[in-house]
């Protein structure tokens, strides 16, 4: 018997600042830490804390894998896309 599949995964986006980020990442660990972070970002968006501020928009999260040692600051749409704001190391 064949498994069943999950849930599907949520669809990432960079916000620009996150892009630009992301531009400047050359090294294979780096690749490997952000890429491990955003699996378990896109399997549960609501996995990250919520950071306190304003409620007039999205509320912004942030996930820490304390593993790789970063951590990624994001939102999620009421599509249940997540926007990274930003990509930061531990």
């Amino acid at each position: 018997m064949a498994p069943q599949p999950g849930p599907p995964r949520a669809r990432i986006a960079f916000s620009d600042s996150a892009a630009k980020q992301l531009e400047h990442i050359t090294s294979e660990a780096e690749i490997h830490a952000l890429g491990r972070a955003l699996v378990v970002v896109s399997v549960d968006p609501d996995v990250g804390e919520p950071i306190p501020g304003d409620t007039a928009g999205p509320q912004l999260r942030q996930y820490t894998d304390d593993i790789e040692h970063v951590r990624v600051l994001y939102f999620v749409t009421p599509l249940r896309t997540v926007v990274v704001v930003a990509y930061l190391e531990v």
